[in-house]
């Protein structure tokens, strides 16, 4: 059953032309958004995988000298989803008369076609729904490009379904406060299974800005994320490893300035695995773990709840127990049960795919 989903992978990936080969996402505010296969020396358009970079390379995915026009700015509503689209191809989203064959090519939610019909596509990099491993958004509370370093991002959404739709949404915490003038810089991150191709990291930074906010306080420092997640195919759940509060993105596999160095069978992903929960970050804040933050190891036995402070006077707090609680408990099955499952599944995802798919513009 494995081989089947490596050899399904393998022909679906061979079948991809170039102008649709991996996922990015798309919104001209971004860095780089109207590079092309032409634009460098090699193949540096914003769906291009990153991989054994040099820092320049891959940071901001060498983009940093394409800036988005300066109106071009993407609003994060605070306490609200933000509806990003991501797409193998600029042709398939809401900006395809910027693509570089300027047609409108949009398949309804389908972030990449295939050739032959088939879903999920080789550039999704995916053997099906339950191989997906998430995404993230992350800001950085500086308008001076130049000066942001990869610690200064901080993870504030995450979204455990990325890439399977074209329409995706990404929860921004009620107290994220205002950025400064000029606005804050933000970046989508991506890593996929092992099981759907080689190490590839995938960064595409934008110009960004909170709106209606009405909280002050600060982000906390963002630490490097851990592996503490149940994962039966290399570790147990280790909740007490686990890094809680501000996060950094995964920078991983590249030549340098790594803040990850796991190897290419067990990359990390924005899950549980990392304790990256689904949906806005809210314990991101310094004053979210009011009693402080454990040192994390794997013999840690002490696990903090943070506090959630309410964003208007004299609201009740709450508490995110919950949210942390589903990190150490049931077992997921192993990556291989998640694949063979996928394969039993995805004739019919497909099937419902394209009926549905008249229903999108």
């Amino acid at each position: 059953m494995v081989s089947r989903a490596i050899a399904v992978f393998t022909a679906l990936a061979a079948s991809l032309p170039l102008a649709t080969a991996h996922i990015s996402i798309w919104h001209p505010s971004m860095y780089g958004f109207n590079v092309t296969d032409k634009t460098f020396p090699y193949d540096n358009r914003p769906v291009a995988p990153l991989q054994d970079f040099t820092f320049d390379q891959w940071w901001f995915h060498g983009h940093l000298d394409f800036p988005p026009h300066p109106g071009d700015i993407f609003e994060l509503p605070a306490g609200k989803p933000a509806t990003t689209e991501l797409a193998c191809n600029k042709g398939l989203t809401s900006f395809f008369a910027s693509s570089e064959g300027q047609a409108d090519i949009r398949a309804g939610d389908n972030p990449c076609t295939s050739d032959d019909g088939s879903f999920p596509s080789g550039a999704m990099h995916t053997t099906g729904f339950d191989d997906l491993t998430g995404c993230a958004l992350a800001i950085a509370y500086e308008s001076d490009v130049r000066k942001i370093r990869p610690e200064d991002f901080t993870v504030f959404s995450v979204n455990h379904t990325c890439v399977w739709h074209r329409f995706t949404d990404f929860q921004v915490p009620e107290r994220m406060p205002p950025c400064p003038e000029g606005g804050c810089h933000c970046a989508w991150f991506w890593i996929h299974a092992p099981d759907g191709g080689s190490e590839q990291n995938y960064m595409n930074g934008f110009r960004c800005n909170i709106t209606g906010s009405s909280s002050t306080v600060p982000l906390a420092e963002p630490k490097v994320p851990r592996r503490c997640g149940a994962d039966p195919d290399f570790i147990e759940a280790s909740p007490g490893n686990c890094t809680y509060g501000a996060k950094q993105p995964f920078y991983w596999f590249q030549k340098e300035v790594n803040n990850m160095f796991e190897d290419a069978f067990a990359p990390p992903f924005y899950t549980d695995l990392y304790n990256f929960r689904d949906g806005a970050q809210d314990d991101i804040f310094v004053d979210s773990y009011p009693d402080g933050i454990p040192e994390p190891s794997p013999e840690q036995t002490a696990v903090p709840t943070p506090v959630l402070k309410p964003r208007v006077t004299g609201e009740p707090a709450a508490t995110l127990a919950s949210s942390h609680a589903s990190i150490p408990s049931s077992p997921k099955p192993s990556r291989r049960a998640r694949r063979e499952s996928a394969l039993r599944k995805d004739e019919g995802r497909a099937r419902k795919l394209q009926n549905n798919m008249a229903r999108f513009g």
